[in-house]
């Protein structure tokens, strides 16, 4: 009984060491972000977060957040432009015989469309004079 106490008392330093550090490594973090300048205005985040029913007067939290923001942005564009080079890898099999002068990726709203509807995000067109049938494009056959 002496080995299992002990034992479980070796575990319980050594899980309040570790949550030692982890506060350390947070209080750290929170105050690194005093000095960083994310992308996204304080003065941005704070308007969303009002509107939202959130008020915070602790400028760390609103930092927090637009570097969570930046970070879903960045991974939301990463995979819009997979989305966009699989696409055009297609159109590229498709077409063999005629030889693309520009290869650039051409970003489209149905690439971001479905990067984000990875992420629960829909998103719904909006329908346009240049979408109607009589211009070519049937708006029912397009995905959503």
């Amino acid at each position: 009984m002496n080995h299992n106490q002990s034992s479980s008392q070796g575990q319980q330093q050594s899980s309040e060491g570790r949550h030692d550090d982890d506060d350390a490594s947070l209080s750290e973090f929170l105050a690194s972000l005093m000095d960083y300048t994310p992308t996204i205005p304080d003065e941005l985040v704070e308007h969303y977060l009002a509107k939202s029913g959130f008020q915070c007067p602790d400028v760390r939290l609103i930092r927090l957040v637009a570097v969570a923001t930046q970070k879903f942005v960045a991974e939301v564009a990463t995979d819009a432009l997979q989305q966009c080079k699989t696409r055009q890898a297609a159109v590229v099999k498709d077409k063999r015989d005629k030889q693309q002068k520009d290869k650039r990726p051409i970003l489209t709203m149905e690439d971001l469309s479905k990067a984000l509807r990875e992420y629960g995000v829909n998103v719904k067109h909006q329908e346009y004079f240049a979408d109607s049938p009589s211009t070519g494009m049937d708006p029912a056959s397009r995905e959503e």
